[in-house]
């Protein structure tokens, strides 16, 4: 690895590459920003990318002409660029990401990526974010690297041997955090609703955000839980350290919490750090739903933007709107219940912040199905759980109109009448 500056080293990029850059808290900004900065050199350049933390001056307009983003999920900093027309969205299953560079659909030339200060034996650690970018970095030509001492040193997929690194940038720079927020009232009481269908014993796979914090915060009087997610955050780290996840029922990494990427507080990273008991692998490794179904009960809680009353589940898009991605949602949804015992759980707040309802009678015009109504087994609000497995068309609206807001209800009973006539 050679070290040098940030300039230097992204002066091999060169026009109409395709370029790879390093998920959430991992994403390499030094290297972004002397990226961005060679604008009026390069044309055509592609980025590939899922979230990341951090801007992304890439996407502004004025870079148009030198960048163009493909999102494998769509965060904050490229939203407005997706939906303007200026970067694209790619629907895909987190769990085949790494297959785009393997099979060389996308032939990556180059990776910008974020890692830990080689150890004595030459290795660094790709630290909290593995996901696609172990991939990545096995099939990019060019491989750029922002070196810091802040990434937590992670066990799993994500060591790299410094050989590997062409450029080597070093920077002393705090990760990006997530604060976790207060919970509200209909958020704790969500969660108290899905802990109840989680049974001792079972194998966790939740995201980031209030819900699945809620959910986190009333398994405290649960035993035996283990993790297999593809991501995790604050909320996980009191359970562990009181015992309640111990990983000891799981059949596949037993007594060992498996992930792929992390975003949290200076806490987490911590927790992360040289931990032995955590596996940081591959994200097609981690949603193969072949894998995940290995454990037992698996408990796979997941958000959506809205369910209509046959239970499809839209959780990437409002109506035309690009809000997110397909991510490992369908991965653990198909996981979870193949799962001996498992359960896959839709969880989301019965309205919006504006009284409008989430469960509805059509999905809006151009919503994206990210779950499909055949996979759908629970559907959570803070009015309780809906049971659809196994249930027609009608008695799934019957069970879903149970759980949506009070002032929704008739609404909804007029829409499923007109729709279903015997309803």
């Amino acid at each position: 690895m050679k070290i040098t500056t940030a300039a230097d080293a992204l002066s091999h990029v060169r026009s109409n590459q395709h370029l790879y850059i390093h998920t959430a808290a991992a994403a390499p900004v030094k290297l972004v920003e002397a990226l961005t900065a060679r604008q009026n050199e390069l044309k055509g350049v592609q980025i590939y990318q899922l979230h990341t933390e951090g801007p992304a001056p890439y996407a502004e307009p004025e870079c148009v002409d030198s960048f163009h983003v493909n999102a494998f999920f769509v965060g904050k900093n490229v939203r407005q660029a997706v939906n303007d027309g200026r970067a694209d969205y790619v629907p895909i299953f987190l769990s085949e990401v790494p297959l785009l560079f393997k099979n060389h659909v996308i032939d990556l030339d180059v990776a910008l990526i974020h890692v830990s200060p080689p150890d004595k034996h030459g290795f660094c650690s790709l630290g909290v974010s593995v996901d696609a970018t172990r991939a990545a970095v096995n099939n990019a030509k060019l491989v750029i690297a922002q070196v810091n001492p802040n990434m937590p040193r992670t066990h799993g997929d994500g060591i790299i041997h410094e050989s590997v690194i062409d450029f080597g940038v070093e920077v002393n720079d705090p990760l990006p955090e997530h604060i976790p927020q207060e919970l509200t009232k209909v958020e704790k009481q969500i969660g108290q609703n899905c802990a109840a269908l989680i049974e001792d014993g079972a194998t966790l796979q939740m995201g980031i955000g209030s819900i699945p914090d809620a959910v986190l915060a009333a398994l405290r009087n649960h035993k035996n839980l283990g993790v297999h997610t593809e991501m995790f955050s604050d909320g996980m780290i009191d359970l562990v350290e009181s015992g309640v996840i111990n990983n000891s029922m799981k059949r596949r990494h037993p007594n060992r919490i498996v992930s792929s990427f992390a975003m949290g507080t200076r806490r987490l990273y911590d927790f992360m750090d040289d931990n032995p008991n955590l596996a940081m692998l591959d994200c097609a490794y981690v949603n193969d739903t072949a894998i995940i179904r290995k454990n037992p009960k698996v408990t796979a809680v997941n958000s959506a933007i809205e369910v209509d009353l046959t239970g499809q589940v839209c959780a990437d898009s409002i109506s035309t709107y690009q809000y997110s991605g397909v991510g490992g949602q369908m991965d653990f949804i198909r996981g979870a219940s193949l799962s001996e015992g498992g359960k896959p759980i839709i969880a989301l707040p019965s309205s919006t912040n504006k009284g409008i309802s989430r469960i509805v009678p059509y999905l809006k015009q151009g919503a994206g199905v990210v779950t499909t109504r055949a996979h759908v087994h629970y559907v959570v609000t803070e009015y309780g759980a809906a049971s659809l497995y196994g249930l027609g068309l009608q008695q799934r609206a019957k069970e879903l109109i149970k759980i949506a807001h009070p002032s929704h209800r008739e609404e909804l009973e007029k829409a499923a009448h007109e729709r279903f006539k015997k309803y």
